[in-house]
């Protein structure tokens, strides 16, 4: 049942889903694949008709093509599972899948976008300001967290913070209550940007709230990815907003043109108020997300609010992605430092762009898992690895770290689910412990370990995250909240089926071989 205001009925109405659907899959890469099959099908039983004599020259052009591409995928810097993927499709398909490569690596349609991104990071390298003293802190040094920072500044600016406060949400309902106070109480501005927004309870109670603030002189603004035009939002989104007062602009937004654009979507989640409160986590704007319908069981999200100045960092974030679109950027809001909070430990917050080479959310948690004495608990929605993962989770574990992953039980997506189970044997194998949260779906993307250290954000443990999604996490030490991050995991324990091998030899067979054949092409999901 919808509850949302009667005066956003108007601004927020549901494209038909099984359009979208269709949308969704033609512009998606194995949509892409097919068309490219399809057409090569066509054109080679054509061909067949009208040119049987030259078939031995056909056959000979696709041989020269595929041992081209198996060169050139050799000596590239690619992932090496990514590798293997391409070499099956190029090798049984040499045609389509030469030009279906070469369509994904000239950056057809996005290197202006890729130029913009790259353009708004150098102008803010150095906006927010680094307090070098906490850098040479004894317990900063010695557990390499320096280090990260060093990493991580390579390619933007995120400083380590100090007087912060952090309250996290072991539940969506939980960070609703709360936002909903803050938004209230804004000011100066309220800046949002959400993978997911779409119509119900929660959008509607929120966006009466930023009207009324809109009216009130309070700057709104609304950044969503453009695939919610293809799912939940009308494509004039921006036009009915901009009626309520409020400025909004969907990220890479969908149009005619084949482009791989679209494979590098917006998968952030960022809420700040006034500088002075921000929000991060798993957590869309739907009501899923906060159980007040339900779709896949029961949905477990969780999320953090930050207050202090470690709250700049996500203003500038959030502005970094803004002023792409902008003629003429500002980055004003974000240079005030925000309001000190009481210290509680250290944190920093930290985004990952697809379109550079450093694979930010990847190597933040490959170093906690390399750094790790005690245990590492993470929860995550899906498991779709790349070897090097795959090898560090099962190389802690190894050498005695009590490594845990929970993943849904009921899962939103087959394909997604089937191939996570390919993972299983190989973990427990090593002694990765793996459960499944008999509930519903896990959408939490939690790392927590030694007591000492977590991240929590947007990013999964699938090729889409690592590898082709904007992300963004906030990185805590000796923050009072990683008890009560650890503490929700040993809860949602208790919730869950463990993974053993009887388990694992009575999945379904349809499961095992669907898994099986996705694995194939998991580096392109």
């Amino acid at each position: 049942m919808n509850t949302a205001p009667q005066q956003t009925d108007d601004i927020i109405r549901l494209i038909p889903k099984r359009k979208k659907s269709i949308l969704r899959l033609v512009f998606s890469r194995f949509g892409i694949m097919a068309i490219l099959i399809i057409i090569q099908v066509l054109l080679i039983m054509s061909a067949v008709e009208y040119f049987e004599e030259y078939s031995t020259l056909f056959s000979l052009v696709g041989g020269l093509v595929t041992l081209v591409m198996v060169l050139y995928l050799f000596n590239c810097g690619m992932d090496a599972s990514a590798k293997l993927t391409w070499l099956i499709m190029i090798s049984v398909f040499p045609i389509p899948g030469t030009l279906f490569l070469w369509f994904t690596n000239m950056n057809f349609g996005h290197r202006r976008l890729k130029r913009k991104v790259e353009i708004s990071i150098e102008e803010t390298q150095g906006k927010l300001a680094q307090k070098y003293k906490l850098l040479k802190r004894p317990e900063i040094v010695e557990t390499g967290t320096d280090d990260l920072y060093r990493y991580l500044n390579r390619s933007g600016c995120y400083p380590i913070y100090e007087n912060t406060d952090v309250r996290f949400f072991p539940l969506g309902e939980y960070k609703f209550r709360a936002l909903m106070e803050d938004l209230k109480n804004a000011e100066k501005y309220i800046f949002m940007e959400y993978f997911i927004i779409d119509e119900g309870l929660m959008w509607g109670s929120m966006l009466k709230v930023m009207a009324e603030k809109a009216a009130q002189g309070v700057d709104v603004r609304v950044m969503y990815d453009g695939m919610c035009e293809m799912s939940t939002l009308t494509w004039d989104y921006p036009q009915r907003m901009a009626k309520l007062g409020i400025k909004c602009k969907p990220f890479s937004p969908i149009s005619p043109f084949l482009s791989t654009h679209y494979n590098y979507r917006d998968h952030r989640k960022i809420l700040v108020i006034d500088g002075k409160v921000a929000y991060n986590g798993g957590v869309n704007l739907a009501d899923e997300y906060i159980n007040h319908i339900e779709r896949f069981g029961h949905w477990k999200d969780t999320a953090i609010r930050l207050q202090g100045e470690a709250v700049q960092s996500f203003t500038l974030m959030f502005l970094q992605m803004w002023n792409i679109y902008e003629e003429k950027p500002c980055w004003d809001e974000a240079l005030p430092l925000s309001e000190p909070a009481e210290p509680d430990g250290y944190v920093m917050p930290f985004s990952d762009c697809p379109l550079d080479e450093d694979k930010v959310g990847r190597t933040v948690y490959m170093d906690i898992l390399n750094r790790a004495k005690s245990y590492v608990h993470i929860m995550t929605p899906y498991l779709i690895l790349d070897n090097e993962l795959e090898q560090a989770l099962k190389y802690a574990a190894e050498r005695g770290v009590d490594v845990r992953l929970i993943l849904p039980g009921i899962p939103d997506k087959q394909a997604a689910y089937s191939l996570a189970k390919t993972h299983y044997r190989s973990l427990l194998r090593s002694g990765v412990k793996v459960y499944e949260y008999t509930p519903g779906f896990v959408h939490a993307k939690i790392f927590v370990s030694d007591d000492e250290k977590a991240v929590v954000g947007t990013i999964n443990l699938d090729y889409r995250s690592l590898y082709h999604h904007f992300e963004c996490g906030t990185y805590l030490f000796w923050c009072s909240c990683i008890t009560d991050i650890e503490q929700d995991f040993q809860e949602t324990m208790k919730k869950c089926r463990t993974v053993t091998k009887q388990t694992i030899k009575a999945e379904l067979f349809s499961v095992k071989l669907r898994g099986s054949i996705m694995k194939l092409f998991a580096p392109l999901m």
